[in-house]
């Protein structure tokens, strides 16, 4: 079974990373939910990062705000590939977060989403999957086309 795992910066995420869950489990992928700070308990994500291979994590979602570093120091210590989800915030309304995700050097690449994107990443993260697992492909192509026919029963019926 594939997995995922969603990392958070503190539990105040988690109403914005609670629909990316939603999706993943809508998939059938299993996820892993942890809070862990880059800055807080650095040892900590360290210790997860290094160990996500051997504990089975396929590709790695992290949302942090502000700083948002959780993504990037994750990416350093994985050769998974990890995706950034950028939180808003009060002082900057996100920029803050989406810079500090996806302005990555050179050799820690970091995918980011858009401020708030937790559906995104984790239909990203499927993506990634469904390339070793082919249920997911089809399942992906399936969303989509139930993603298109909302749209155009919504066209027919709009009238002005």
């Amino acid at each position: 079974m594939p997995k995922v795992a969603v990392v958070m910066g503190s539990d105040s995420d988690f109403e914005v990373v609670k629909k990316g869950i939603d999706i993943l489990k809508e998939f059938e992928v299993e996820c892993e939910v942890r809070i862990i700070s880059a800055h807080r308990t650095p040892d900590a994500a360290h210790d997860f990062a290094a160990n996500a291979v051997s504990d089975g994590i396929e590709v790695i979602i992290a949302a942090a705000g502000k700083a948002a570093h959780l993504g990037g120091v994750i990416a350093a210590y994985t050769p998974l590939p990890v995706i950034g989800i950028p939180i808003k915030t009060s002082m900057m309304g996100g920029l803050d977060s989406l810079l500090s995700i996806v302005q990555m050097p050179k050799g820690v690449p970091v995918a980011t989403v858009a401020v708030d994107g937790s559906e995104n990443a984790a239909l990203l993260a499927i993506q990634m999957l469904s390339l070793k697992y082919p249920e997911l492909m089809d399942k992906m192509i399936a969303y989509k086309e139930k993603m298109k026919k909302a749209v155009e029963e919504k066209d027919a019926k709009f009238n002005i």
